[in-house]
Parts: structure tokens; C-alpha cells; sequence
């Protein structure tokens, strides 16, 4: 949020995908003083995760188009930024054109090396909207992790909440069961 896509304060926000990756996107966007933040899932646990940490608005995805409503809640422009958590071709394309002209679409979510997006070129260069990527926030783990831990501690960002559940190591594979099922925000292997 801080170092790559450099969102300031008032600009409006889109996050497809309320996992780990996507809620702590939505906490960037609060902390850097975004409005309105607009977060979308298919699932409504994962949307009420959103607004706990942050979003003004939320749209499942199952059964409303996201572009569209993103549209409708900014008067038909669409948002400053919006990041795709997920990293699929559908999630791609809905960030890319739910970004108003001069916007920009980040992609976050790792993608299956095999994933394409048909993307609309003149939709790039008429709306002059810009497509980047980041890997890990493109975060300075010596500079950024301390920043981040006392934000932390100062209980401007919550990492507590993010854990919605623990395992113990023989209970691995009912975690990643949850995780894949959309069961859980985060799901921690606690070594006893």
C-alpha cells in the first residue's frame, strides 16, 4: 500500500478478495486514509472480515456484478486503485476495468503461472489507467517489518484478528481443508 501503490489519503479503493492477503490490503487502505474501501469476495464470513478491518463497503461477488456496482458507488467513474488478492483471470479483469481513467489496477494475488487475462489495450491507453504487480507489498523487510510491528503495537494495524484459527502440526490438512474452503481469515500452525 505504502511503498508500491502509494495511495493517498481521500482516494477511493477496490480489494477483490478478503483472505489474508486481501484484509490486510484493507487495513493499508484505512491506514493510509482511503475512502470510500470497497472490498469484494464471494463469500460473506470473508466480507464481514472486510468491514471488521476496515472496508466502507462490501459486494459479493456471487451475486452482483463488481465492476458494475463499483460504478454505481462512484458515480460511474470507478475507483483511484484497485488490487486483485486472488489472482485469477476473472479477478484481473475486474480490477482493470473497475479502475476510473488515470487509475490503477495492482495485481497482489500470485497467479497459477498458466493464468491469462484478455485485457482491452485501448481501455488502457484511451482511459491511460496503469496495470502493476507487486510481490509482498515490494516491502523492505529490514526497514518495513519494524514499521510494521509497532504499528502493531500501537493497534493501528490489527494482526491479532487475522488468526482466525490455530492448528496444531498433526491437524495440517484439516487446515488447508478451511483455508481453501474460505473457512478461515488465517490459520496459524502453533509448534508446541
Amino acid at each position: 500500500m505504502i511503498r508500491h501503490a502509494r495511495v493517498p489519503a481521500g482516494s477511493s479503493v477496490l480489494v477483490v478478495g478478503c483472505g489474508g492477503v486481501g484484509l490486510n490490503v484493507v487495513q493499508g487502505a484505512r491506514l493510509a486514509g482511503a475512502s470510500p474501501i470497497i472490498a469484494s469476495d464471494l463469500r460473506d464470513n470473508k466480507l464481514q472480515f472486510a468491514r471488521n478491518f476496515g472496508a466502507t463497503h462490501t459486494i459479493n461477488a456471487t451475486g452482483e456484478n463488481v465492476v458494475e456496482r463499483v460504478r454505481e458507488m462512484t458515480e460511474g467513474l470507478g475507483v483511484d486503485t484497485a488490487f486483485d488478492a486472488i489472482g485469477s483471470e476473472t479477478t484481473a479483469l475486474q480490477v482493470i476495468e473497475a479502475v476510473a481513467p488515470g487509475g490503477r489496477a495492482v495485481l497482489v494475488g500470485i497467479p497459477a503461472f498458466a493464468t491469462r487475462a484478455p485485457i482491452n489495450p485501448s481501455q488502457i491507453v484511451y482511459g491511460e489507467k496503469v496495470i502493476s504487480g507487486t510481490y509482498y507489498g515490494s516491502v523492505r523487510p529490514n526497514i518495513d517489518f519494524p514499521i510494521l510491528a509497532d504499528l502493531d503495537l500501537e493497534k493501528k494495524i490489527n494482526l491479532d484478528d487475522l488468526i482466525s484459527r490455530t492448528y496444531r502440526f498433526d491437524e495440517i490438512n484439516e487446515g488447508f481443508a478451511l483455508m481453501l474452503a474460505g473457512e478461515v481469515a488465517r490459520g496459524v500452525i502453533v509448534f508446541d
